[in-house]
């Protein structure tokens, strides 16, 4: 799993380097678990960042990295509270994103989420999501983050600000 996660960040920095015409961005967002993701955490953050080329007018498409975590939350068992452990993973994904006006686009990252704490293997990560421009620089996105695992899934419905950094 390390040389996968090496190999993957060598990729996406290279990419990231190229000189291809394209938008840098970064990202941090605020998330409420939802699901079974809800049952034992009340909050999420996650940060991400990504390279998107332009392939057409109105489509980019690039690799992306980020870092999620859910903090646990203490469950009353019946017989005692028990304090659930944070949950964190960090996700690396293809990115697709379609821009039906200037100010308002769709997206999608699928990829592979792994799991950071111990006893979280990670699973297969997709984020849709729409973003609306709040400038030329900075846009509001909402997305639902997802990661299927052996069981189920994590789920978050998040919103937060990206911002172009070129």
């Amino acid at each position: 799993m390390k040389k996968f996660t090496v190999f993957t960040l060598a990729v996406f920095f290279g990419l990231a380097t190229m000189q291809a015409q394209g938008d840098f961005k970064a990202g941090i967002h605020a998330g409420l678990p939802v699901g079974d993701a809800g049952d034992f955490s009340s909050f999420a953050i996650a940060v991400e960042l990504g390279y998107l080329f332009d392939v057409s007018d109105d489509f980019q498409a690039g690799p992306s990295i980020g870092f999620s975590q859910s903090f646990g939350k203490d469950v009353d068992t019946g017989i005692g509270t028990i304090k659930v452990d944070d949950v964190q993973f960090l996700p690396i994904a293809a990115a697709g994103r379609f821009h039906a006006t200037d100010q308002f686009s769709l997206g999608l990252d699928l990829g592979y989420a792994i799991g950071i704490n111990d006893g979280n293997d990670g699973g297969f990560y997709y984020a849709p999501r729409a973003a609306y421009s709040i400038s030329e620089t900075l846009d509001l996105v909402l997305a639902y983050r997802g990661v299927s695992r052996d069981g189920g899934s994590w789920d978050i419905l998040s919103l937060g600000l990206e911002i172009d950094l070129n």
